[in-house]
């Protein structure tokens, strides 16, 4: 099991950032007040919306690169558990930036998913650092 909720809920997450691109479009091109939004291009709001939908997307990506690791490789038990949960517990990261961005969230959800994906990251890397696996000829 270790692995694959990683697979598809990073897909899903991948294709609920993907649709927010093209809110991203939208906001852009064709809504009313859009001279504004495009004026606004690398400050407030705009800025922290391209930060969640970038973010999003890497982090859901991370997720089913994570998980496809962790279906191929022996990186099992309690270890491979706590590298699969970190690495979801990373998406809190993009929708805490969208939750200060629409709700004023402090930004808690941010540190947290950064801190947890790195986590995740790095005790993945570790992990397959040490596996010893069969030499081919």
């Amino acid at each position: 099991m270790n692995g694959k909720f990683n697979i598809a809920v990073g897909l899903w997450f991948l294709a609920g950032f993907m649709v927010y691109g093209f809110v991203l479009i939208y906001l852009r091109d064709f809504a009313p007040g859009r001279e504004q939004w495009v004026a606004d291009y690398a400050i407030g709001k705009h800025f922290e919306s391209r930060l969640a939908h970038v973010h999003g997307n890497l982090f859901a990506l991370l997720n089913v690169l994570i998980g496809y690791l962790l279906v191929r490789l022996p990186v099992a038990g309690a270890q491979g558990r706590w590298i699969a949960a970190l690495a979801l517990a990373g998406m809190l990261m993009p929708l805490g930036i969208l939750s200060e961005v629409w709700f004023g969230v402090p930004p808690i959800l941010v540190i947290v998913g950064g801190v947890a994906m790195i986590g995740s990251m790095i005790w993945l890397g570790l992990a397959v650092w040490r596996l010893k696996l069969a030499e081919r000829p």
